[in-house]
C-alpha cells in the first residue's frame, strides 16, 4: 500500500504543505516540484502524482510539496526566486530525513526551473529529472557547466513548451539522458505510462 504522510516542511517564509512517502532505507530520497502556481499548479497535479508514484514503486522515499502561497503553504508567489528557495528547503528536509540515501530532485514544467535551481547549488543531489521543462518561459542559463546526470522528458506535441526548444537545450550534452515521447502533449494526458517508464529507464535493476 502506498503510504502518504501529511507534513509541514520549514520554508524560508513559513511552513510548506507536503505529502511524504517513506521508502526503503537505502533507496533514493526524491523531491518532486509541481508546475506553475499561477496557472493552477499544485503538488496534486496529475503529472506530479504519476512521477511520485513511479519513484515510490521503486522503493524511493518521495516528498512532493506546495510552493509558497499554494494550498496550505505560507507566503505568496515570488516570481520563481522564492520558489527555488522553497525547493532548497525541501531538499534540506529530505536530506535530514534520509542522511544516507542518494538525494534526487525532480520537477515538472515550472517545477523544473525551481527544482533544478535548488539542485544546482546543492552538491548532495546526485541525479535530476526534468519533465517538460519550460525552457521557453524561464531562463535555464544557471545549468551551464552542470555535469551530474539529468533525465529530461518532453512530448513531441507539447502545446506549451515547443519540443524543438527542449531538444535544442539538451543537444550534445553527454550527461543528459533525453526521452522524446511521441505524440505527447505538455500534460501527457494519453502518455502518462510512457512518461513514467522514461523517468526510471536504466536507473533501477529490472526496471523496464
Amino acid at each position: 500500500m502506498s503510504q502518504h504522510i501529511k507534513v509541514t516542511v520549514p520554508g524560508p517564509v513559513g511552513g510548506l504543505q507536503g505529502l511524504y512517502h517513506p521508502g526503503e532505507e537505502e533507496s533514493p530520497a526524491v523531491v518532486v516540484c509541481h508546475p506553475h502556481p499561477q496557472f493552477g499548479g499544485t503538488m496534486r497535479n496529475k503529472v506530479v502524482y504519476w512521477m511520485s508514484r513511479a519513484f515510490e514503486q521503486q522503493g524511493c522515499s518521495v516528498l512532493r510539496f506546495n510552493f509558497r502561497g499554494v494550498g496550505e503553504s505560507q507566503g505568496e508567489w515570488d516570481e520563481g526566486r522564492g520558489e527555488s528557495d522553497d525547493a532548497r528547503a525541501a531538499l534540506e528536509w529530505m536530506s535530514q530525513m534520509h542522511p544516507y540515501a542518494p538525494l534526487w530532485m525532480a520537477g515538472f514544467s515550472f517545477g523544473c526551473y525551481a527544482g533544478l535551481q535548488a539542485a544546482r547549488s546543492d552538491s548532495r543531489v546526485s541525479h535530476m529529472f526534468a519533465v517538460a521543462p519550460a525552457v521557453n518561459l524561464w531562463p535555464f542559463a544557471f545549468m551551464r557547466g552542470e555535469t551530474r546526470p539529468i533525465t529530461v522528458i518532453a512530448g513531441t506535441d507539447d502545446e506549451i513548451v515547443p519540443f524543438a526548444r527542449v531538444r535544442a537545450s539538451v543537444k550534445d550534452k553527454a550527461h543528459i539522458d533525453f526521452h522524446a515521447i511521441e505524440g505527447a502533449g505538455h500534460f501527457f494526458p494519453d502518455h502518462m505510462q510512457q512518461m513514467s517508464d522514461a523517468l526510471l529507464q536504466g536507473l533501477f535493476d529490472g526496471a523496464e
